[in-house]
């Protein structure tokens, strides 16, 4: 069994080493989106999403942006802002 859970993490980090970023899709600007911004768009993430798939001009990440901020927020307002791991950690009452 624990050789299965090794191999398998072996096999994640090995996919995981290939996924690269895109360059295009960071920007210097001033104008780019940056962690305020990736903190909203981590907070209204699942709305966004229900409204993607209806409407193809509704998109759940913001493409320029300014790379690592960004989503630093994404990630801060997904986990923090809306929810995380928050409604499983409860303890039931017996």
């Amino acid at each position: 069994m624990k050789v299965r859970i090794f191999a398998a993490a072996c096999l994640a980090l090995l996919l995981s080493a290939c996924a690269s970023q895109i360059d295009a899709t960071v920007s210097a600007e001033a104008s780019a989106p940056g962690f305020w911004w990736g903190l909203w768009h981590g907070f209204i993430f699942p709305w966004s999403w229900i409204g993607s798939l209806f409407n193809p001009e509704i998109a759940v990440y913001a493409v320029p942006n300014s790379g690592g901020w960004y989503d630093f927020g994404f990630f801060v307002g997904i986990t923090v802002l809306g929810g995380g791991s928050f409604f499983g950690s409860k303890k039931s009452s017996d």
